[in-house]
């Protein structure tokens, strides 16, 4: 057993000695052919990059060879260039040279006639002393005396020129427009019937009985006073049959203060709670009618939609009257006239009617408030976001402030047609006469009239002129005069015509 295990060994020891060194000489023989490829593959990448760089080289020439051909072409382009340009600059430095040649010759030529020219103006400017020495000594007058005889006789010639012609374009644009105007507002009025004012509005109460008159003023006056504290009016009781009269300045509360008295009187009812009780109802459906009514003339006139407060003013106006005509019916008629004259002149429809149908609304305030109804309604439009063009309209139709637009002159000449038509209005004896005298006033305040007549309800006034103060040409300035005078000063429907008449007469006796 131990010679076995002494052999195995020496054989198992040779063994692994055999198996290291034939492993070595694997080992070597694999690293030196992975050596052999390494060197391969290093040749094969260094002959690779010399074909590379040797590529890289001809491009390069080739590229520098192509920069240099375009660089020899572009700095030949640029010499032809500028040959080109100091050949142009030559040439028109040539021309320049013979042009200022030219200049200085004309310039020479100008000296010699400018001397030419001082002298004769010298020759003449001592032929024209001399002349005028020998005028001045043979008129006998001096210069100053001779242009104030000129101009006087200039002057006269021109006035009367002027005249003539003021008198053939006044008459031509007179007749041209008066035939326009009548045509366009006969069109007018015919398109829009309107009413004749047939009675003014009042606030008369009637009685079933004058017994009624006594309850109405009750146990010492205790109905009466409660009614008119409430009611903010006053109630006459006089010796009218069956009747009695409320007196008020707002028309508002006067109607208010009727509506509520005759239901009183049908009720039989009357004392100082159930006053109060029915004054209320009625300031309540006074209210809703006001509403009714302003809603109704919006859509009567064909205004589009107006603030709700506007169209309650504008309400209003029912119960407001001037010389007999409803304010209202007035309002109406003046938008519709405005829209026909509007879409006859080509003008804004639209703003005229708006304008025309509130040109009045301040007459619904002016009790309440400072100013004149135009300012006021204008205000008041403002106020709520109206068109500034239908302000202007509001404002401008009594001439208060400027007219802006053709539509403003629309709403005061169909407002001055609404007024003046026939049947339109009323006047009191009263006011006619008064603004009859002062037509004559104004006329007669002149120098001058000989006398004045208004005629034809205040629609003309003829003034009758002295005739050795007054000739044909100062006839015309006065007739323009008074009639700026009476726009100015005084306020009336429609126009009123100015007639001067300058009459001579010569009279002599045969003995």
């Amino acid at each position: 057993m131990m010679n076995g295990i002494g052999l195995w060994l020496p054989i198992t020891l040779i063994a692994l000695l055999l198996g290291l060194g034939i492993g070595y000489l694997i080992k070597q023989v694999m690293f030196e052919r992975a050596s052999q490829k390494d060197k391969l593959t290093a040749e094969n990448i260094i002959e690779q990059a010399k074909k590379q760089a040797i590529e890289i080289e001809i491009k390069a020439k080739n590229q520098a060879l192509e920069l240099r051909q375009n660089a020899d072409a572009e700095i030949a382009r640029r010499r032809n260039e500028l040959a080109r340009e100091e050949d142009r600059l030559q040439k028109r430095r040539e021309e320049n040279d013979n042009r200022t040649d030219r200049l200085e010759k004309r310039e020479q030529v100008i000296n010699k006639r400018q001397s030419a020219l001082d002298k004769r103006a010298n020759d003449v400017e001592k032929m024209y002393s001399d002349q005028l020495e020998e005028l001045q000594r043979i008129s006998q007058l001096s210069l100053e005396e001779a242009r104030t005889i000129l101009l006087a006789e200039v002057e006269k010639d021109a006035r009367n020129d002027m005249a003539r012609i003021i008198r053939q374009v006044e008459a031509e644009a007179r007749e041209e427009g008066e035939a326009r105007a009548r045509n366009l507002i006969t069109a007018a009025i015919q398109r829009v019937a309107s009413d004749h004012v047939a009675e003014v509005t009042t606030s008369v109460v009637s009685l079933p009985a004058d017994e009624m008159k006594g309850r109405i003023i009750g146990r010492n006056g205790r109905n009466i006073h409660a009614f008119e504290q409430a009611a903010g009016v006053d109630v006459i009781v006089d010796d009218t049959p069956e009747a009695v009269t409320i007196s008020c300045f707002d028309p508002v509360r006067r109607e208010v203060a009727r509506r509520a008295l005759g239901k009183l009187v049908l009720d039989g009812r009357i004392h100082p709670a159930h006053i109060e009780k029915v004054l209320k109802n009625e300031q309540k459906e006074v209210e809703r009618v006001i509403v009714e009514a302003g809603e109704q003339a919006v859509y009567d006139a064909g205004v589009g939609s107006l603030h709700p407060e506007i169209t309650k003013v504008l309400g209003r106006l029912k119960y407001r009257t001037s010389y007999g005509q409803n304010q209202l019916a007035h309002a109406v008629e003046t938008s519709r006239l405005a829209a026909v004259i509007a879409a006859e002149l080509g003008a804004d429809v639209e703003v005229a009617k708006a304008g025309a149908l509130l040109h009045d609304l301040g007459k619904a305030m002016d009790h309440n408030v400072e100013g004149t109804h135009a300012q006021i309604g204008a205000d008041f439009a403002r106020r709520y976001g109206v068109n500034a063009k239908i302000i202007n309209c509001i404002a401008s139709h009594h001439h208060e402030v400027e007219q802006e637009s053709v539509e403003a002159a629309i709403v005061e000449a169909a407002d001055a047609i609404s007024g003046a038509r026939p049947g339109a209005r009323r006047e009191s004896l009263e006011q006619y006469i008064k603004r009859v005298r002062a037509l004559e006033d104004i006329a007669n305040s002149f120098k001058g009239v000989n006398q004045s007549y208004a005629l034809q309800a205040g629609r003309e006034v003829r003034i009758f002129v002295k005739p050795e103060e007054i000739d044909d040409l100062d006839s015309i300035r006065l007739a323009r005069d008074i009639a700026k005078n009476i726009e100015d000063t005084m306020q009336y429907p429609g126009q009123i015509k100015v007639t001067v008449i300058r009459e001579t007469r010569s009279v002599d006796y045969a003995k």
